[in-house]
């Protein structure tokens, strides 16, 4: 190997057992997950509050969707928008779109209205599939888009008989009631139109035609929808699984991590069912019940981001729990702290496990992960090495000069995971992937990293201004457009607070237009105003006025100032 830090599918001892190359399925990801139920019908595929459904009941309802979409319009090449979370109907939805050669376009459910219909008209969907309980938002905002189809699924329909009647008093009685002429199709109406189906629904698609739409700031911090392919999708699960060679089919994956999340979506459910594993879905998360389901179905392999497992180790129902049924632990979505870390393979060893937690690495526009922390080998603060067929290089940031082992710079990958691009965004697709005299296509990640002559990659910051709260991304500029254009405000100025729990949390900085005086009445009117426009994860805490804001030599906030303040404050408080 050279002096620079390219590496191109590492091999050494502890990769034992991880081929150097894969074979990769040639078709969609419906077909890849239907060999499987071929071989396995009688599986269980996915579990839901206590109801099971095997391989083959799974395909005939994906089929049955199939047929339905076809009935109501939706052609090769159209975008299906699935605004659910972890459920039966979002996995029958997400695949029966692939199986007719459509896009599903993935959000978050809990998205504002305004989100959501940038969404709906970022894809050009014409159909949006949600839950009941959502309906309102949807309706608020169908005026402003192309919808012409809203299909409600509603979580009651897909319980076992003694868990519908308990959920309808304690869950169901909470949803708004919808109108009896509502202009919407209901789940169960929705499936009989399969039935009005008679000729040929089935399109035969591409390795890389596009499949799938995730959505993220990218580089700029501005939203877009990553274009993503069946080849992304199934050459990630036979790299989840060649780097993990313990997985056996019937293995079971807590499947916790959202379905309109390159993690959940990726890794815990599509590498799952297309590998002849079993998800345990977890349509609402909690720390409690998440840990409770990992006993409860022995669960082999459970994936989370850094907060999940800060909160795992809080829980006083944990103390008699057996971990001895684990085989896999992962850390991904943000840094995994050292100390941290140390805490969760300290509790994992302590509650029988016999593994620890392994960190990855990846961007949304790559699906998900394509870094991992191997079996056999840890070290501490690395973020593990390239999956197999994966190649990764630090450059100077911004360029194609690469640089030394150990020298910081831009963190640019390469491999079958990598996106086709930034759906009708050619110039940011055109900054993002660039071919190289290597001839491959590389991805500039904007996150700083470096790499140690074996291999390792090392993880240290973003390049971008980005907060990551629960996970989740959150990008500054976006949340200061939406309160700068209040009429009380002048300027605003938003930060990532560090946070126990959620890793970071947003706090807000608002400098008001003259003629308004900082209240509680105003700050009231604010954040009732940021409630319309801004997810729930990445709402304000806390808003604080200013008189004026802090400014760099040429004139920018100087955020990085105020992110001090926060700093000091904390440590102030820590030590009173």
């Amino acid at each position: 190997m050279s002096d620079n830090c390219s590496v191109k599918t590492p091999w050494y001892p502890y990769t034992e057992g991880v081929p150097v190359h894969l074979d990769y399925f040639k078709g969609s990801m419906f077909n890849m997950v239907a060999s499987v139920a071929a071989r396995y019908p009688k599986n269980v595929a996915f579990d839901f509050m206590g109801k099971s459904t095997t391989y083959a009941k799974m395909i005939k309802n994906i089929e049955q969707c199939a047929k339905a979409l076809k009935t109501i319009g939706i052609r090769k090449g159209d975008c299906v928008t699935v605004a659910m979370p972890n459920c039966p109907q979002a996995i029958y939805m997400f695949y029966a779109i692939n199986l007719i050669g459509g896009v599903a376009s993935m959000v978050h459910p809990l998205s504002s209205e305004k989100e959501i219909e940038f969404y709906l008209n970022e894809s050009n969907s014409v159909t949006v599939v949600t839950l009941d309980q959502f309906y309102g938002k949807i309706e608020a905002i169908r005026k402003n888009t192309g919808i012409v189809n809203v299909i409600l699924a509603s979580i009651k329909d897909e319980l076992a008989q003694p868990l519908k009647a308990g959920y309808m008093i304690t869950e169901g009685y909470k949803i708004a009631k919808i109108p009896e002429d509502a202009p919407v199709i209901r789940w169960k109406d929705f499936m009989k139109l399969s039935k009005c189906c008679f000729y040929n629904y089935r399109v035969e698609r591409d390795d890389n035609d596009p499949a799938v739409i995730l959505y993220s700031g990218g580089t700029t911090g501005t939203t877009k929808g990553i274009v993503l392919t069946n080849r992304n999708f199934n050459a990630l699960a036979e790299q989840v699984v060649a780097t993990n060679p313990m997985f056996v089919p019937g293995d079971r994956m807590l499947a916790a991590m959202p379905i309109f999340h390159g993690f959940g979506l990726g890794v815990c459910i599509h590498t799952m069912l297309a590998k002849g594993g079993r998800c345990v879905l977890v349509p609402r998360f909690t720390p409690k019940s998440y840990s409770k389901l990992i006993t409860k179905y022995k669960c082999n392999f459970i994936a989370g981001v850094p907060t999940l497992y800060e909160a795992m180790l809080r829980l006083p129902n944990m103390e008699r729990a057996d971990f001895s049924h684990l085989k896999g632990v992962f850390s991904g979505g943000d840094s995994l702290s050292i100390e941290l870390k140390k805490k969760m393979d300290q509790f994992l060893a302590d509650h029988k496990a016999t593994i620890k937690v392994r960190e990855g690495y990846g961007t949304t526009e790559c699906v998900t992960a394509c870094c991992l922390t191997p079996v056999k080998l840890q070290k501490e603060g690395s973020i593990g090495i390239p999956f197999p067929d994966t190649y990764f290089k630090i450059v100077k940031p911004d360029t194609e000069e690469e640089l030394p082992y150990g020298e910081e710079g831009e963190i640019v990958l390469a491999g079958p995971t990598v996106m086709g691009g930034y759906y009708n965004k050619p110039e940011e697709t055109e900054k993002a992937l660039r071919k190289h005299a290597d001839g491959l296509t590389w991805l500039y990640t904007g996150d700083l990293g470096c790499m140690d002559e074996q291999g390792f990659v090392y993880f240290r910051g973003r390049i971008k201004r980005m907060i990551i709260a629960s996970g989740y991304n959150v990008y500054p500029a976006q949340l200061e457009n939406i309160l700068d254009a209040h009429e009380k405000v002048q300027m605003s100025c938003i930060i990532g607070v560090p946070d126990p729990y959620k890793m970071q949390k947003v706090k807000a900085f608002v400098m008001l237009k003259p003629g308004y005086a900082p209240s509680q009445e105003t700050k009231d009117e604010l954040l009732a105003y940021c409630r319309k426009y801004i997810a729930k994860y990445a709402m304000p805490y806390d808003i604080e006025f200013r008189s004026e804001l802090p400014k760099t030599l040429v004139g920018k906030v100087a955020y990085r100032v105020l992110e001090e303040e926060e700093l000091k404050k904390n440590a102030s408080s820590v030590q009173n």
